[in-house]
């Protein structure tokens, strides 16, 4: 189980995560995007940093959904919906819970995903963050199932995004402005995936130092 201290944990450890990250980020967008994804999410995610004081004694829902309005009204370009939408399905799960089970992890996902899909009007393939995400999202529901540890669960999901961040290097962009270079895009990561990957790894990073 994922208690609110332990979610308050993890996303002070995402949000340090994404500023570590920030020119990598800003980087992996230069070359096939508007130059600006890691600045906006480092942007949002220290607008989360100066949120997290105030959240404690919340129950789960109440604090993904506060990072969720946070990234919302803090982060320019595509990212800050996406993620926004993301966080905000994810809260709808664990409205009022006071922590999150096993089961839960497997609907948070799914629910950020499909937030994604209406959001972004995309699909798996179109080269976004949805490429490591639905990967993620299979292998943890699966390992899951299996009867398998959540750490477990969360280091096959990671694998997962991994290799979706991988694969996007071999597709052609078929949303946002990575989009307008066609097969130019071909060779390049893409940056919204590679977020997503850094987050999922930071989760499963958290899970094990508590352990």
């Amino acid at each position: 189980m994922i208690t609110p201290e332990m979610l308050l944990i993890m996303i002070r450890n995402i949000g340090e995560a994404i500023k570590e990250n920030k020119e990598f980020l800003t980087d992996l967008d230069t070359a096939i995007g508007d130059s600006d994804h890691g600045i906006n999410m480092s942007k949002g995610f220290t607008a989360v940093l100066g949120k997290l004081d105030g959240m404690e004694g919340k129950d789960c829902g109440t604090i993904l959904k506060t990072v969720a309005m946070t990234l919302i009204s803090t982060v320019g370009g595509a990212s800050g919906p996406l993620y926004g939408t993301a966080f905000l399905k994810a809260s709808s799960v664990v409205n009022g819970k006071v922590y999150i089970d096993r089961q839960d992890t497997i609907q948070i996902l799914y629910e950020a995903i499909q937030g994604i899909k209406s959001r972004g009007k995309a699909e798996k393939g179109d080269k976004t963050m949805l490429d490591a995400l639905v990967p993620a999202y299979e292998a943890l529901k699966a390992a899951i199932e299996n009867g398998e540890e959540i750490i477990t669960a969360f280091e096959k999901a990671e694998k997962a995004a991994k290799e979706g961040v991988e694969y996007t290097k071999t597709i052609i962009a078929r949303k946002g402005r990575a989009s307008y270079l066609g097969e130019r895009s071909i060779g390049h990561q893409d940056p919204g995936a590679t977020s997503s990957f850094i987050i999922i790894r930071t989760i499963t990073d958290t899970l094990k130092e508590a352990r």
